[in-house]
């Protein structure tokens, strides 16, 4: 694809991490003089001049680790315009990107654009399609079910193509009833697989009836949060409270028992088990219970199909009874009964870890829905997202990560988007209201 002027830029980045951006961007096509040593400068002016006519700017002699995620976008970027590519492909670009740096790609691929070449940009956000693209194709079900012209499709007409029926993109949100304090951190520290500190000291807490959001580019700390907050990790230093109760470093059934909903961030990993039945992945968490296994520990499976029919009714799980393989749902629909299975344990507190990654606008519209109704019911939801719009629609209050550290707690509405973006960005709510960022 590539010899045909065909580049790919994917969601997850192809890099090395100690390698500098330069050697990542000419790895495979290094330029080379005669007797086969290789040419570096050569290869640093050509790609100098990539970046000053595509203002694609970063430092070449860095390593890749230390550098942020945006500028690890503009590397894989360039290597494909160092490699010529004419047409240009990017999956989900802006899923790991703060505000400023979206609009800085947009811009870029306008630049793009009036230089004639072709961008095909995957996306399942209506508002960047209408933001940037000339034309659209929509695809349902891995088939074609529409091409039309950007300009003459509003983003409910998109929608509608995509799952056939309407959506709706403004949820309705009554104003919130907080009551007491239900999920506290204090003083929070959690090491990473590579034994550094991937959460650095978060505070904060969150109460029933309300949601509260964490936003920020992934990768900042918030899988290990939450797996510290489920009792998937340790907690190094300060204190997890459920429900008055100190539950740091708690097991998963613990925290079950004290009322504690995990919807996973990895739901093949964490949340369902493939090959299992959806009636056995129903009562993951519950099999060893009453009514679901007797006295002596045999299950008892008609108790269990019954209970997983009701958790297919009440969660509009779409499949043709509880004895297939939960392999055979889409994502959504895995998703569905994730989220049935967490809620039908009637939690006091809801943690929900990207909830609608890869859904459909139909199964994101549905889960949202179901988070406002916990939230209603007087539940605590605690929503981490690297969905900015998704955190700013359904939190009550929301904090900002970056680097593991809270950069300030806020109403959606006391913020602007560009204000969010500087704290995605590492300056501190604080700051912000002083004048000193910059």
């Amino acid at each position: 694809a590539m010899a045909l002027g065909i580049g790919m830029v994917h969601q997850h980045f192809t890099l090395i991490p100690v390698f500098t951006a330069l050697q990542n961007i000419v790895l495979g096509d290094e330029p080379a003089r005669s007797m086969g040593i290789l040419d570096i400068e050569r290869a640093r002016n050509r790609i100098e001049e990539l970046m000053e006519e595509t203002g694609l700017k970063v430092d070449l002699d860095t390593p890749v680790e230390n550098l942020s995620t945006g500028e690890k976008q503009r590397i894989e970027i360039l290597k494909m315009l160092y490699r010529n590519a004419e047409i240009l492909i990017l999956d989900e670009p802006t899923a790991v990107l703060t505000p400023l740096e979206v609009k800085e790609l947009f811009e870029f691929l306008k630049k793009m654009r009036e230089a004639n070449k072709t961008i095909i940009f995957i996306t399942h956000k209506l508002r960047e399609v209408k933001a940037i693209t000339d034309v659209v194709t929509v695809l349902r079900r891995g088939n074609v079910v529409g091409k039309v012209n950007t300009a003459e499709v509003s983003m409910e007409e998109l929608a509608r193509m995509m799952v056939g029926r309407e959506v709706l993109f403004r949820l309705e949100k009554k104003p919130s009833k907080p009551g007491k304090p239900q999920l506290i951190l204090e003083d929070l520290w959690v090491l990473d697989d590579r034994g550094d500190y991937a959460v650095r000291g978060i505070s904060l807490q969150v109460r029933s009836g309300e949601i509260f959001g964490i936003a920020g580019v992934e990768g900042n700390g918030q899988t290990e949060l939450v797996e510290a907050i489920a009792g998937l990790r340790r907690v190094s230093k300060g204190r997890v409270i459920l429900a008055g109760k100190d539950v740091t470093n708690a097991d998963p059934h613990t925290l079950y028992e004290l009322g504690l909903g995990h919807i996973p961030e990895d739901r093949h990993r964490r949340g369902i088990i493939l090959e299992f039945t959806l009636a056995e992945n129903s009562i993951l968490g519950l099999q060893k219970k009453n009514p679901f296994a007797n006295n002596v520990g045999f299950l008892e499976e008609e108790k269990i199909l019954d209970w997983a029919r009701e958790l297919i009714r009440r969660f509009s799980v779409d499949a043709p009874g509880p004895e297939v393989p939960a392999s055979s749902l889409s994502g959504g629909n895995q998703q569905k009964l994730i989220v049935g299975r967490e809620l039908m344990k009637d939690p006091k507190v809801i943690v929900a870890a990207q909830p609608t990654r890869g859904l459909d606008v139909a199964a994101t519209e549905y889960i949202r829905k179901t988070l406002l109704k916990m939230r209603d019911e007087g539940r605590a939801v605690f929503l981490v997202s690297a969905d900015l719009d998704e955190v700013l629609m359904l939190s009550d209050r929301f904090g900002v990560i970056y680097e593991g550290e809270l950069m300030g707690i806020a109403r959606p509405e006391d913020l602007t988007i560009e204000e969010i973006g500087l704290m995605m960005g590492g300056v501190k709510l604080e700051e912000i209201k002083r004048g000193e960022a910059s």
